[in-house]
């Protein structure tokens, strides 16, 4: 089985963010880096907001990190 990130954020859709979830389990839609972070603050990430640009930590699906 290959290694994935535990969080993944998928490709964005216009005008409705992007879903993230972390270990599979869905958490919502992020419209912005401050939504993201707040999702994972509520998982139980308390770094991700330092973390975001770490590809061991986050895969960023479908488009450029930080584009939403």
């Amino acid at each position: 089985m290959a290694w994935q990130a535990p969080i993944v954020v998928f490709p964005p859709k216009a005008g409705e963010g992007r879903r993230v979830a972390v270990r599979g389990v869905p958490l919502g839609t992020a419209n912005s880096d401050r939504e993201l972070v707040e999702f994972l603050r509520r998982a139980g990430l308390n770094e991700a907001d330092a973390a975001l640009d770490d590809p061991h930590l986050v895969e960023w699906r479908g488009g450029p990190a930080h584009q939403w």
